[in-house]
């Protein structure tokens, strides 16, 4: 029934000169998700609105769940499209549309809303809802008007052609992929930094990702549990480029070395420095993280203070103020729920201490550390020459 998607977006319309900027990329990224739906898709941009249209057969709920997983399209609406603006003729078009969208109505209310973008069209907007509506009404038992609060809106849009559509699916928001930048998420097998990854890609960051594993402490199952969260993630933000860094002779000089309860903290200082070293060679422009305050004890602020003490750029962590609940919420909402409560630990589950400090000192573990003495930095060098690279997609 329907060859095409109307895609509406929210925040671009704010971009004042440079919304053409973020349009370009919105058009950007539906093509590329268009691109794996079999099929022959048009996407192009008109007076606020973006199309796709089939050149194809097609899978309509295929092409519907890749367009959900778009950031910057606020809402998706299949539409139809019309070459013939005769009035007459589209009255008969509109009550036909009603009548196959629509075949359960009894008691079904709606409205019509007409939009003349071409001003030169012989009837007014008022004209058209009053026409459309008396259409409807007279040709089709079972539907009810209200122009209050309707069930149904039918939306007629005059512009170089015609578009009808009544159905509107609520689409992720946020702002195109690329738009504000890249990012390196520190990634582990866990619920929190898949979401985070998640959240902050619908800011319109492109993200990269880092993960420490530690066999043999670590599995291989561990790790694959890590790359399939990063594709599950790279179905709403592209591709992404994964560093694996063994992270074994690091975690395990800390641990002969440094106080036990101060374990969890000073590996988490040596995982932002690789991960800050990773980001700079990249152009990145911060590090992001699926920390939350509290939750843990290596996620108190005292504790967050200390981990960022050694970066030089901005951390940021979309789930700060959130709660567990919350974050499993969007977890099973984007499909990483199921993959991260599998049973298989990272290196920072597995050397946690018994009674981690709550309150550490920057002073204090930075005095600890020393020492690691300079074998930690050649363990680090390592580490980075040695990681394994993936692009999970």
């Amino acid at each position: 029934m329907f060859q095409a998607f109307l895609l509406k977006y929210g925040e671009i319309f704010l971009k004042g000169k440079n919304r053409y900027i973020f349009e370009d990329a919105l058009v950007h990224q539906v093509r590329l998700a268009m691109d794996k739906v079999d099929g022959e898709f048009e996407v192009h941009k008109n007076l606020g609105r973006v199309y796709v249209e089939a050149k194809s057969d097609f899978d309509y709920d295929e092409a519907l769940s890749a367009l959900k997983k778009v950031f910057g399209v606020l809402t998706i609406c299949p539409v139809k499209i019309y070459e013939n603006d005769d009035f007459e003729f589209l009255k008969k078009e509109v009550v036909e549309y009603m009548d196959e969208t629509y075949p359960d109505r009894d008691g079904l209310t709606f409205k019509v809303f007409c939009k003349r973008a071409r001003k030169n069209y012989p009837l007014n907007s008022m004209e058209m809802n009053m026409a459309f509506g008396e259409a409807i009404i007279m040709n089709l038992d079972g539907f009810k008007v209200d122009v209050h609060k309707p069930e149904v809106e039918l939306h007629v849009e005059i512009r170089e052609r015609i578009y009808v559509y009544s159905i509107l699916i609520p689409g992720p928001g946020g702002m195109p992929v690329g738009t504000a930048g890249k990012a390196m998420v520190l990634l582990s097998g866990g619920l929190d930094s898949p979401v985070a990854a998640y959240r902050i890609a619908k800011r319109g960051v492109e993200i990269e990702a880092v993960y420490f594993h530690a066999p043999p402490y670590t599995s291989e199952r561990a790790k694959q549990k890590v790359v399939d969260l990063a594709s599950i993630v790279s179905k709403f933000t592209g591709p992404v480029k994964l560093h694996i860094i063994n992270f074994t002779d690091i975690q395990m000089s800390i641990y002969e070395k440094c106080p036990p309860d101060e374990l969890t903290v000073i590996m988490r200082r040596y995982m932002m420095r690789i991960a800050q070293t990773i980001a700079e060679e990249d152009g990145c422009l911060g590090l992001v993280t699926g920390e939350s305050i509290g939750q843990v004890a290596s996620q108190t602020m005292y504790s967050l203070a200390c981990t960022d003490d050694v970066c030089n750029m901005p951390v940021y962590r979309p789930l700060i103020a959130m709660d567990k609940v919350e974050i499993i919420d969007i977890a099973e909402e984007i499909g990483t729920y199921e993959t991260s409560i599998l049973p298989f630990e990272d290196c920072c589950t597995i050397f946690v201490a018994k009674h981690p400090v709550t309150k550490p000192k920057v002073s204090v573990i930075a005095h600890h550390e020393e020492r690691l003495g300079e074998e930690i930095n050649e363990m680090v060098k390592k580490a980075l020459e040695e990681r394994e690279i993936v692009i999970a997609r």
